[in-house]
């Protein structure tokens, strides 16, 4: 072999050794880490599905920390200790969430239990355009009387014997106020902490720079989703305030029931809204003989959620927080797999938390833009 030859084969080994395990280390390196995100996510979705009866107090706890801490900083400022402060409002809220439900509740089981009479009447109002839905119910029917057969003399059948409704009732009673509890209390020493928190992150700085980017932060984030929820909490109890005395004067039953629904029902965007005027346009349609007379609750009811959601909302929080209606069902999707109406109730105001926490962190912004609304996206961008 000629010197060339050996030169250009030494070259060639060199250049194969620098080159080949560089993309292979490099590829391995990048995959390691989204791996053990990817793990620990679907560990974490894991965890608070099957240990929700803990999860879900903290995560309301937290909450409703955020919703009061404007309140607990407004007294402070004026010589109100904050655990006194703290105190109080979490006694007031938890009265007036048991006065509220105490007051709704009779309503809301007879509600439930006029649900079959309510029914019938609608089909009777609706006989017109029940035709062409009949012939469906009717095949649904003949399916599944075949997926049914007739018993046969002589088979046996196994029967799972199913606690009774006064034990499921009682026992759903007592879970929903043990987890009322914890979430009460929890709230309750989160309020009464005061600065607490934050002299623990500052701790966990060694730089001074570092403690005051950290500091400032926290703050911003907490400010931003203290006022948002509080705002909003607000905003949805004037709603179902003026939802419940406009019924009211328009003659329809229980408008108590139907102020209360609409305030829950607005902390879900455009899901809530729709939910709230198909139900009252359905009670309206059976309490009321003119059918014309009957339109006037459901349209009522859509102007003022129009009026709130389109002038009201914006007006007052800006359109910074508006989050895009892909993020926001895929979030109601989730929490209520997850927890049920309870994981429904907080979908959004969580989107709210990690939206703001995302826009403050570098690393995070393209998950805050991809949140954000199709209008504050283009803003950003510009």
């Amino acid at each position: 072999m000629s010197a060339e030859s050996q030169v250009s084969a030494v070259t060639t080994a060199k250049t194969v050794a620098d080159i080949e395990p560089e993309p292979v280390a490099g590829g391995v390196s990048r995959a390691v880490p989204r791996l053990l995100a990817g793990i620990f996510l679907i560990l974490a979705i894991y965890a608070l599905y099957f240990a929700k009866d803990f999860f879900m107090p903290v995560v309301l706890a937290f909450l409703l920390t955020l919703t009061l801490t404007p309140i607990v900083r407004f007294f402070r400022k004026r010589g109100v200790p904050a655990p006194v402060s703290a105190t109080l409002l979490v006694v007031a809220f938890g009265l007036g969430v048991a006065l509220l439900g105490y007051l709704v509740s009779g309503p809301v089981v007879t509600l439930f239990d006029e649900a079959p009479r309510i029914g019938r009447e609608l089909q009777q109002r609706l006989a017109d355009v029940r035709t062409p839905l009949d012939r469906i119910l009717q095949a649904s029917k003949q399916v599944d009387d075949v997926s049914n057969p007739v018993e046969q003399p002589g088979v046996q059948h196994v029967v799972v014997e199913q606690p009774g409704v006064l034990t499921r009732a009682a026992s759903n009673l007592a879970s929903v106020a043990t987890s009322a509890a914890i979430t009460l209390i929890l709230a309750l020493f989160l309020l009464a902490s005061g600065t607490l928190f934050y002299e623990k992150i500052v701790q966990s700085f060694p730089l001074l720079s570092d403690k005051k980017r950290a500091l400032r932060v926290v703050y911003d984030v907490e400010r931003e989703i203290s006022r948002y929820l509080l705002t909003i909490s607000l905003i949805n109890c004037g709603l179902g305030g003026l939802v419940g005395l406009g019924l009211w004067v328009i003659g329809m039953p229980d408008p108590l029931v139907w102020g209360v629904a609409a305030a829950l029902l607005n902390f879900l965007p455009y899901v809530g809204a729709l939910t709230g005027i198909v139900t009252v346009g359905i009670v309206s349609l059976v309490s009321f003989q003119s059918f014309g007379y009957a339109l006037v609750a459901p349209l009522f009811y859509f102007a003022c959620t129009v009026l709130e959601g389109q002038f009201l909302t914006p007006t007052i929080l800006g359109r910074r927080l508006e989050l895009n209606s892909v993020s926001i069902f895929i979030a109601l999707a989730f929490w209520t797999w997850l927890w049920g109406a309870i994981g429904t109730l907080i979908a959004v105001p969580l989107l709210v938390v990690i939206k703001v926490f995302c826009d403050h962190f570098e690393g995070l912004q393209h998950l805050g833009n991809f949140l954000s609304a199709q209008q504050q996206a283009a803003e950003d961008e510009e």
